[in-house]
């Protein structure tokens, strides 16, 4: 075996087994997850009144062979009046050696409280867990490496107040700890993971909008994960921000709404108290239509 061969074996086999033990403390990591928050919180299914769709790949560690690579898409719509949301997401996490396909349906109520709406939603489905031995190079066969599959029923909630200026959100979009054995070892694929997400508005003039958000994920046996967002949204289409994770990770975003479509790209960079010095992408693509009489008709509906 040559040597970027092999510090490529090793650099997946680290990956592998760190997440055989972490991936139970952490869902994938999203950096656009206030575009979309339906992935974090069931609750926001039918939220923003019209019928969407939206799909986001994000690399993380750009370079490493084995890094993590995170796909999602799903879609909702608001139905009855929008009092009530529908919807199914699907979210492929890989990262080595080891897969895991999240698939499930979501629905939420809807309540208007005077110019706020409170909202209550649950999701339903199952992940799939699968390892792969060809995916990484090992010179001497370890039970860990063998081929596995198997799937893990779960459900989530959340709850969600928010109107023209605020928005907070709680959930757990798996309630229920999944386990597999392999090799003899107890692995944990997910455990439960809860988010408290919070944003408001500012509106600097009638062209320009300031709005700052936040999010903390806990997880038993985890130290809290936070992230702070800083964005400016001009003319109510084009948004350009920063953010920072746990103060070890930096990044930018920029997006643009062209009628009924959004563009999104994320880019972060590592600070120095960071242990791996790679660069991480995330982009994304959304549908937003109003197709029944009742839905919101603005031109920037998302």
């Amino acid at each position: 075996m040559n040597k970027p061969l092999l510090f490529k074996s090793i650099v997946a086999t680290t990956f592998a087994l760190m997440f055989f033990d972490a991936s139970a403390q952490q869902d994938p990591l999203y950096a656009q997850y206030f575009n979309n928050p339906m992935l974090i919180n069931p609750a926001f299914a039918g939220s923003n009144e019209r019928l969407y769709a939206g799909v986001a790949y994000r690399t993380q560690w750009s370079g490493v062979d084995g890094g993590p690579k995170t796909f999602n898409a799903n879609g909702h719509i608001a139905l009855m009046n929008n009092k009530v949301g529908i919807g199914a997401v699907l979210v492929q996490d890989q990262i080595g050696d080891i897969k895991n396909t999240q698939y499930g349906a979501v629905g939420a109520y809807h309540i208007k409280l005077l110019n706020t709406k409170f909202s209550f939603g649950m999701q339903m489905g199952a992940t799939r867990f699968a390892t792969d031995p060809n995916a990484v190079r090992v010179q001497n066969p370890d039970p860990l490496f063998a081929q596995l599959n198997e799937t893990k029923f779960n459900t989530g909630v959340g709850v969600l107040l928010q109107n023209e200026r605020y928005t907070l959100s709680l959930s757990v979009p798996r309630i229920l700890s999944s386990t597999v054995s392999q090799g003899g070892q107890s692995i944990q694929v997910y455990g439960q993971n809860y988010y408290l997400y919070g944003s408001y508005l500012i509106y600097l003039n009638d062209l320009v909008q300031f709005k700052p958000s936040a999010l903390l994920r806990m997880a038993k046996n985890s130290s809290v994960s936070a992230d702070v967002n800083l964005n400016l949204i001009f003319k109510r289409l084009y948004t350009a921000g920063i953010f920072a994770r746990n103060l070890n990770t930096y990044g930018v975003l920029v997006q643009a709404v062209m009628g009924n479509y959004r563009f999104g790209y994320t880019l972060e960079v590592p600070g120095k108290s960071s242990a791996l010095n790679f660069t991480s992408n995330e982009i994304s693509f959304a549908l937003s239509l109003d197709v029944l009489n009742s839905h919101n008709h603005s031109a920037s509906g998302f």
